[in-house]
């Protein structure tokens, strides 16, 4: 075969020239196309003369590793048997990942009876590569001479259909893995951090504090002082205790305005580092009154110490209550994730739609900083007979559409409610809406209006698949302002399996 030539094609949408496939410069002889087509599945046991059909009335292509076969969006119209070489597909706004390779031997591009217009994706060539094109003005008269070709074809797309379906959904699920872990990570990342920074600091803390407790025991204070102040201290944390449970999360301002105070108390008392210890004291919510109390009866020898080793025993309590309540949050994450994903349970269980929205929303917990949360669920509904994971897959892509058209800002309410024998599931938020013109859309297959790389457009296509399974659908509403996803499901669907 002859070295193939090229030429350029300038599309609006491109940058820049692009070399697409074209004819050889010298047409292949007519025995050595017979002799490829001979190598394709689909056409096994077809006759001489219908190989010759072909061999006549195709059109030969061929070019070099890379190599446009054809562009996203240009129009389908020729049936393409591969001779050589392999076609990689990929689609703009679904990053670099192919989503689709032909190799020599296969029959693809537009079929007879087929609906494809366009091209859903860019196809270039990997190595050199051969082709012949049926165009689709000459399907008539190809299955008028090959009639075999309309059960060929039909097999084909079928075939076709089946793996594109499972490529997209396998790109779809990681995908929706990779937002899941980036948002895992991050809500693992604080509890970690804090967790270790405290348990590095509480060995130095420890020492401090020993070296405090020993000066402290060299003063040989009486036993009447050392009574008096072990008492202070004792109902000293027990006030700070109930202030704890009644004031909730400090304030930050309330600290910071009480630390100017207890470092001027610090300061006109004389105790060493007063910058060291007057945050641990604001923390815990102690006013200067209190230590004017120990001060009352605690020398002035021994006050600096006296201060210091109960800052110092704050310091250390605090770092133990840090890595507890961390290793609390990466203890309940990992419950969320097990939940989440319904490890180690049966396929179908009994779904209880309030918890398992819990561990949803608990996977975008780092999205939800700016987020009014409402979660109105009905106490009188039952559990749901369904696959657990699917309708995770479902909430998942509610809960993200929403955060996405919010734009990680706005009101999500999640609701739940019993009506006769079916169950509500709502996901509202207050973006902008969905445009009245694309509404009858947003259920189609590979459709978004993310922006490339944000998404494939299976998102809803999967969660109204996984709700028919369940004998379920799914309708939205949607206003300027407020947009309603409303899921129904039957509470009795013990056939549906």
């Amino acid at each position: 075969m002859a070295a193939p030539s090229s030429y350029e094609v300038i599309l609006p949408h491109q940058l820049g020239p692009q070399i697409f496939i074209a004819p050889p410069s010298h047409p292949t002889s007519q025995a050595e196309i017979i002799a490829a087509l001979r190598t394709i599945p689909a056409l096994d046991g077809l006759t001489e003369d219908e190989y010759r059909w072909f061999a006549t009335h195709g059109t030969e292509r061929v070019g070099d590793d890379g190599a446009m076969v054809f562009a996203e969006g240009s129009p389908c119209d020729r049936m393409v048997f591969i001779l050589k070489g392999e076609v990689h597909v990929r689609r703009h706004n679904a990053g670099p990942m192919t989503l689709w390779i032909g190799r020599a031997g296969q029959m693809t591009g537009k079929l007879p009876f087929s609906r494809m217009k366009v091209y859903g994706g860019e196809g270039y060539l990997v190595g050199s590569g051969w082709s012949l094109d049926i165009h689709e003005d000459l399907f008539p008269e190809m299955l008028a001479a090959i009639p075999s070709m309309t059960q060929r074809c039909v097999s084909t797309m079928m075939d076709r259909v089946r793996e594109v379906t499972r490529m997209e959904q396998q790109a779809e699920k990681l995908a929706a893995l990779g937002k899941l872990a980036a948002n895992l990570a991050h809500e693992l990342n604080n509890p970690a951090s804090a967790a270790q920074r405290s348990a590095s600091s509480l060995f130095s803390e420890l020492r401090q504090y020993g070296d405090q407790k020993y000066r402290l025991g060299n003063l040989c204070l009486s036993d009447t002082q050392t009574s008096q102040y072990r008492s202070w201290v004792a109902r000293t944390r027990s006030i700070l205790a109930e202030q704890d449970a009644i004031s909730g999360t400090p304030d930050a301002l309330a600290i910071s305005d009480r630390e100017v105070d207890l470092l001027r108390w610090l300061e006109e008392h004389r105790i060493p580092n007063p910058w060291a210890i007057a945050p641990s004291l604001a923390e815990t919510g102690i006013a200067a009154a209190q230590l004017d109390e120990l001060a009352g009866f605690v020398t002035t020898e021994a006050l600096p110490v006296a201060v210091a080793t109960f800052a110092s025993s704050l310091r250390v309590e605090r770092m133990a209550e840090t890595v507890v309540n961390s290793t609390v949050r990466i203890f309940d994450l990992i419950r969320a994730i097990k939940d989440y994903s319904y490890m180690d349970q049966a396929p179908i269980q009994d779904i209880d739609l309030a918890q398992s929205l819990e561990n949803t929303l608990a996977m975008f917990k780092s999205r939800l900083q700016h987020v009014t949360m409402i979660n109105d669920f009905d106490p009188a509904l039952p559990p749901v007979a369904g696959y657990g994971r699917e309708l995770n897959q479902v909430w998942t892509a509610l809960i993200e559409n929403a955060l996405d058209a919010m734009k990680d800002h706005g009101t999500l309410r999640v609701c739940t409610r019993l009506q006769g024998r079916m169950a509500f599931v709502e996901v509202w938020d207050t973006g902008p809406g969905i445009d009245p013109e694309l509404k009858s859309r947003i259920f189609e297959p590979f459709y978004t209006t993310k922006a490339p790389g944000r998404g494939l457009g299976l998102g809803l296509d999967t969660a109204q698949r996984i709700l028919e399974r369940h004998s379920g659908f799914i309708q939205v509403e949607s206003h300027p302002g407020s947009t309603c996803f409303q899921v129904r499901l039957p509470l009795e669907q013990a056939q549906t399996y």
